[in-house]
């Protein structure tokens, strides 16, 4: 059997130590997982449960890149995250079964076209402008979980050409990486291969051509992303 067109490369992750790669499935994303974003935001914290949005594996972007200004946009955004890579299937999984499942963890940024999501959030229609397009999923190695260890009291922190604009910690985090799983688990099959980004800390703005991005939690390899001309 053939193709009317060639289909397109797998997207993959590198693995600190390792020479294969962690291919790429899906990207899943946790909306308002931190108090004081949410508030910065305008928005509340729904503690019932949290609440996805989702990114092509197509906008996954290694760090060190160099990224075009995005379409479309006059305000781009950077959020630093967490980022969890999934490696073994979950469904319906306990919390205290969940960490399981978990393969490693990396440094990430969801860049995000900030005026567009607010435009649709306006109009109670879907992020998907704002959220999901090309190189928006940035991603530094994966470093296996057994290596990281507990999640909670890492630093992580955010620079703009050098001036700090993201501090905090992941125990700030309101669903914790146990809980994320657990609860994205009964709405889906997470399969190895699935990314889920975690959320950002307070501190969030934009940037420009020629601005550099460097973004650090302990333990993991940092993320860097300069922003280029547009296309």
């Amino acid at each position: 059997m053939g193709w009317i067109f060639e289909p397109a490369q797998t997207i993959a992750v590198p693995v600190e130590g390792e020479v294969a790669q962690f291919p790429v499935r899906r990207v899943f994303c946790v909306g308002r997982n931190y108090v004081e974003h949410a508030r910065e935001m305008g928005n509340e914290v729904d503690r019932e449960a949290p609440f996805y949005f989702t990114k092509s594996a197509q906008a996954v972007v290694a760090t060190g890149a160099t990224v075009p200004y995005p379409p479309g946009t006059s305000d781009y955004h950077h959020e630093m995250e967490l980022v969890i890579a999934i490696g073994a299937p979950a469904f319906k999984v306990s919390a205290g079964q969940a960490l399981r499942c978990v393969y490693g963890y990396a440094a990430g940024l969801d860049m995000t076209r900030r005026d567009l999501q607010t435009a649709s959030k306006s109009k109670r229609r879907p992020w998907d402008t704002g959220k999901d397009f090309e190189n928006s999923a940035v991603i530094a190695p994966i470093r296996r979980a057994e290596e990281v260890g507990a999640i909670g009291p890492q630093r992580i922190a955010l620079s703009v050409n050098g001036q700090m604009r993201q501090d905090s910690v992941l125990s700030d985090m309101v669903w914790s990486v146990p809980e994320i799983i657990s609860h994205l688990s009964t709405l889906y099959h997470l399969m190895p291969g699935d990314l889920i980004y975690t959320g950002t800390p307070a501190g969030v703005g934009p940037v420009g051509p020629g601005d550099v991005i460097e973004g650090t939690i302990d333990g993991l390899a940092p993320i860097r992303l300069m922003v280029g001309a547009p296309d």
